[in-house]
């Protein structure tokens, strides 16, 4: 490649133009700033209240075996419903409550909850049986975990599962988003 001669009255011009320069001592950049920010503390996981078993939502009717379970809090619009109910949202999670008594399907209900929420899952999977088994005309675990899901912070939609997924023997749970602190 030839190397171009510039008149001097070019160069002049040129110099006037960019003006005074100084010299580059470093061609490094720092991306990092030099002080990290202050550490906060890591939120603890929510524990819900442990007397869900005592809740009573008033004119909440017991279900049958075969009734479909439909709930969104309010706030959360009818589409959301529909979506959950459709598969949209892809099931990140599964609990399988079979045969647990009340208490000790509470207690794996609220841990298996909390962990989601944290894990950042939107949409897990329930399966509580029909309760063809129970004693009396009404499946126990069904209608506790209806009423213990409609009262959790964390809930905010749940429906029956499609057939092939559990169909009235199981429920899609819509979680809370987790936001993030930005701090």
């Amino acid at each position: 490649m030839t190397k171009k001669i510039i008149s001097p009255s070019d160069r002049d011009l040129f110099r006037q133009t960019v003006g005074n320069v100084q010299t580059v001592k470093s061609d490094k950049i720092v991306l990092k700033p030099d002080t990290s920010p202050k550490p906060y503390p890591k939120p603890k996981p929510k524990l819900f209240d442990e007397d869900m078993t005592d809740i009573f939502v008033p004119d909440l009717e017991q279900v049958s075996h075969e009734e479909s379970l439909c709930y969104a809090a309010p706030g959360i619009q009818n589409n959301v419903l529909t979506k959950l109910r459709k598969g949209f949202f892809s099931v990140q999670a599964e609990l399988d409550l079979h045969g647990f008594t009340s208490e000790t399907a509470k207690r794996q209900l609220l841990e298996f909850l909390s962990l989601s929420r944290i894990a950042g899952y939107r949409c897990v999977h329930i399966i509580h049986g029909k309760g063809y088994r129970a004693s009396g005309s009404h499946p126990v675990l069904k209608n506790n975990l209806n009423r213990w899901l409609r009262k959790h912070p964390d809930v905010q939609a749940f429906c029956s599962a499609p057939q092939k997924q559990g169909g009235t023997g199981a429920v899609y749970v819509l979680l809370k988003l987790q936001r993030s602190d930005s701090r």
